[in-house]
């Protein structure tokens, strides 16, 4: 008796400072990964106009990115076994620090993509091994800290990013926004080196790596984004490169499924999906990453197109979804033991989908103030939705699938970002033309009310030649209007559509300390 209550008085165990400092070190890897996916989103029209891009073409600095985390993600998990953690962790900082350099130079759009596609495979590496950290390097008792401190990371990186970007634009250069990595680069790499233990690399793991998934999923996804992205500036089927593209995605995801059915170890494990909840849930992540990012990305491309906003401006409006999302987080132990799941995620999503429609009756004199009551709402739906889908995602799988359900989770809703990057950008090219047609379809020439209106513009600018164009570009910036209201509205009707797969989530074990997952 005496023992056992001398071991319920005995203290309880605490990491060390080397375990804190890997802590750190891992969160602030992941902030920098996840600040960088959207640090371009309100700086864009400037870069677009520096290195000579499209609209639409801009698209890819943004999707690029998105895109080789969705590859690399899956892949986090066996590098950091083959290489040991800090060696891992080492080589993707210091890759990171160079692609970033990279993109601050870039002059032309192949040069910042090739950079981004490289931050993209770096920075994506970094996010998982964070949460691997806490699991491995804080004891049962302070996992929750460490795990409350990645929530805020998670959220603070991609609001702050437009934030942060905007700032660097409009102040210094858009090109810090890029080599800002640099010293955060340096002080992660003495972390990681005072904080995390050498662990011998395992090269035989090399020859055991499903290198038809890899290559399936690097050319499928690839193939897919840029057919997707390209399609309809290409006319589609009509240009040889969108052949080219659909045929390599198909090939791609042969070998994808090729290496399901022969590795031993698939580099991503789709046969979870058969599970009727873990299928749910990825679904719901897709439309999770489809308004998170597409909201993220259409929001500062509206307001510089026709608030005349700057990047730092519209980076202050992105960055308003931060305050309540923050002000949760506090709270994530109390939500994990007292809300249903079910409750948590269909609140979540209904947010999110409310917060889009709002937006989805802008006009042509829209401006910031317009989206204050959608982005707090969105702050709100973004963290019960993404909190409580990452907690089914590993809860609805064998321990031992834990780490797989993870990464497939995170490449779905990157892919679920990715395809609305490229929606928008297909939106961008009809919804404009359609409403442009359809507005000019309405007008005609020989009326004397056109005729008296072109003629009154021109008036009031002092110049009676100016009224058709001063006309012709009302008609764009309404018609630019409409679409990004078209553009809205789907996302919002996506996030009510998959509403009902929550009735497939089971409620979370009593008394279980949440899971490590982003």
């Amino acid at each position: 008796m005496a023992s056992a209550g001398v071991a319920a008085a005995a203290p309880p165990e605490r990491a060390d400072l080397a375990a804190w400092l890997a802590v750190i070190a891992g969160n602030l890897g992941a902030l920098m990964a996840t600040l960088d996916i959207s640090i371009v989103n309100s700086a864009l029209p400037t870069i677009q106009g520096e290195i000579g891009a499209s609209g639409t073409e801009g698209t890819w600095i943004a999707t690029a990115y998105l895109v080789a985390e969705i590859v690399i993600i899956p892949m986090a998990g066996w590098l950091q076994r083959m290489l040991g953690m800090r060696t891992f962790l080492l080589v993707a900082a210091g890759l990171f620090t160079v692609f970033s350099v990279i993109c601050g130079i870039a002059t032309t759009l192949p040069m910042m993509i090739f950079g981004r596609v490289g931050q993209g495979f770096t920075g994506g590496a970094m996010i998982p091994t964070a949460q691997t950290i806490i699991a491995q390097r804080l004891p049962r008792s302070q996992q929750p800290i460490g795990i409350a401190v990645f929530g805020v990371t998670a959220i603070l990186g991609p609001v702050l990013g437009p934030l942060v970007g905007g700032w660097l634009t409009e102040n210094i250069s858009w090109h810090y926004a890029f080599f800002l990595n640099i010293p955060i680069c340096a002080i992660l790499i003495t972390l990681l080196l005072v904080g995390l233990p050498h662990e011998k690399a395992k090269l035989h793991l090399f020859r055991q790596a499903d290198w038809l998934g890899i290559a399936g999923l690097a050319l499928g996804l690839g193939g897919l984004t840029v057919f997707l992205e390209d399609g309809q500036r290409e006319q589609w089927f009509d240009s040889e490169l969108i052949r080219w593209m659909a045929f390599t995605s198909v090939i791609g995801f042969v070998l994808l499924f090729w290496g399901q059915a022969t590795a031993p170890r698939p580099i991503i494990k789709l046969k979870l999906l058969l599970d009727r909840q873990f299928g749910s849930v990825a679904l719901m992540g897709i439309v999770l990453g489809i308004v998170l990012y597409g909201t993220s990305y259409a929001i500062p491309q509206f307001l510089a197109a026709l608030a005349n906003y700057n990047a730092l401006q519209a980076g202050k409006v992105v960055l308003l979804s931060g305050i309540p999302s923050l002000i949760m987080m506090t709270l994530v132990p109390i939500l994990l033991k007292r809300i249903d799941i079910r409750i948590a995620v269909a609140s979540g999503l209904l947010i999110m989908g409310t917060a889009a429609l709002l937006d989805a009756n802008l006009t042509a004199l829209s401006s910031g103030p317009d989206f204050t009551v959608s982005q707090l709402l969105r702050g709100v739906g973004q963290i019960l939705a993404m909190l409580f889908l990452s907690q089914a995602c590993v809860r609805s799988v064998p321990p031992e699938d834990a780490g797989d359900a993870s990464g497939l989770f995170n490449a779905f809703r990157n892919l679920g970002g990715s395809f609305s990057l490229a929606g928008i950008s297909i939106l961008q090219d009809q919804r404009m033309y359609f409403h442009s047609r359809r507005m000019e379809e309405s007008l005609n020439a020989n009326s004397e009310a056109v005729q008296s209106y072109v003629a009154q513009l021109g008036r009031a600018v002092g110049d009676p030649s100016a009224g058709m164009r001063l006309l012709s570009g009302q008609i764009s910036a309404e018609a630019l209007t409409m679409t990004y209201n078209d553009i809205f509205w789907i996302m919002g009707v996506g996030a009510f559509a998959v509403l009902p797969l929550v009735f497939f989530l089971r409620p979370l074990p009593k008394g279980v300390e949440p899971a490590t997952v982003h």
